[in-house]
């Protein structure tokens, strides 16, 4: 297939050239690449940031005048923080290039207090959703998996926790991380290994729009994240309108990928379903849902968002009595279904709001 007639999430988002990035190597990386010193010792400093001196890694003078002169050592810049009502801060990085991203930092004060960490997988997004923000954008290119180490790094200097093993991650910010999956997997490995943050793949999540293709790549990878898929619509053709990537991988195809992908001990899939007024909240979209996920519906986790309202798109959240109806139909039915408090809507960071800022100014 000539790659002019090829969708845009199946040609190659554009990348950032340039040198390997420090933060995205890992130790055997470090050895391959000639460092001036043990491999682990440089990982382990790069990969915690609490530890630091004057925001670098603290590393002999000797390996830092290696890393200057052959790796890219810049970190994503904290630009803006927004703080929103409930705890959590949306964050304006900016990259090296000039580009800008959006993370949201978001504290849980439970009896074991975590923070998640909202990832940004590209600077822009090619799927079209069209009650999405960051679809308003068009793809601008893919985050390095440096860029993307960096923007944890840079979350964590700034923001803490300080103990990794609080940390939750889940790439539900800008991108569609299956659409850079060579770059977000890279990235999943550093958080993953011992040596760093040592974030077990139970504690990290990649959502997805429904990228069937990479989600099939994505079974066979080892570490292997949770996987979470962002749903939205019960027919074909409701689908296809809201998500553009349907027409691609319908309904039917997308459910054989997720009946094919091999559940590790305990694991739990994650079906995200944006309610969106009018579109997709009657009772008869509870029935079709339900079917669709079959066996799935009594162990994992049907996960309802009220669409976060933005500029960008039309639509609007439903009202509370359609919501309820839609719950207890969805219960009665044997669903395990959770309705999702989304954070940082006062400060446009909830699921579905993040855009570059100049893009919003548009």
């Amino acid at each position: 297939m000539a790659e002019s007639t090829l969708h845009p999430w199946d040609r190659p988002a554009p990348e950032r050239a340039g040198r390997p990035s420090a933060y995205a190597l890992l130790p055997a990386d470090f050895a391959a690449l000639g460092a001036p010193g043990r491999s682990e010792h440089i990982f382990t400093q790069c990969q915690h940031p609490w530890a630091w001196v004057e925001g670098r890694p603290r590393l002999s003078r000797e390996i830092r005048e290696w890393m200057a002169s052959s790796l890219d050592t810049a970190l994503p810049e904290i630009l803006e923080r927004h703080a929103s009502e409930d705890g959590s801060t949306k964050v304006v990085l900016g990259l090296a290039d000039g580009q800008r991203i959006e993370a949201v930092h978001m504290p849980r004060e439970v009896r074991n207090p975590r923070v998640t960490l909202c990832l940004s997988s590209q600077v822009g997004c090619a799927m079209g959703c069209t009650f999405c923000a960051t679809g308003a954008m068009g793809i601008q290119r893919n985050l390095t998996a440096g860029e993307i180490v960096g923007q944890v790094l840079a979350l964590l200097k700034e923001l803490g926790p300080e103990k990794p093993h609080q940390i939750t991650l889940v790439f539900m910010g800008m991108g569609e991380p299956l659409h850079n999956l060579e770059h977000v997997h890279r990235a999943i490995r550093v958080f993953n290994h011992p040596q760093g943050l040592n974030i077990s793949t139970k504690r990290i999540t990649v959502s997805t729009s429904g990228h069937v293709s990479g989600i099939e790549k994505l079974a066979k990878l080892a570490p292997r994240p949770w996987l979470a898929i962002s749903l939205n619509a019960t027919t074909d053709e409701a689908r296809s309108a809201v998500m553009p990537v349907n027409r691609v991988w319908n309904l039917a195809r997308l459910r054989h990928a997720l009946a094919e992908w091999p559940l590790g001990a305990k694991e739990k899939l994650t079906i995200e379903y944006v309610l969106m007024d009018g579109v997709n909240d009657t009772v008869e979209d509870a029935n079709r849902l339900a079917n669709w996920m079959g066996p799935l519906r009594e162990t994992h986790n049907l996960n309802l968002i009220r669409m976060n309202e933005h500029a960008a798109s039309p639509f609007k959240e439903p009202v509370e009595a359609r919501l309820e109806a839609f719950v207890a139909r969805l219960k009665a039915l044997g669903c395990f279904v959770t309705v999702r408090k989304s954070r940082g809507r006062d400060v446009q960071g909830a699921c579905g709001q993040l855009i570059r800022e100049e893009s919003r100014r548009r």
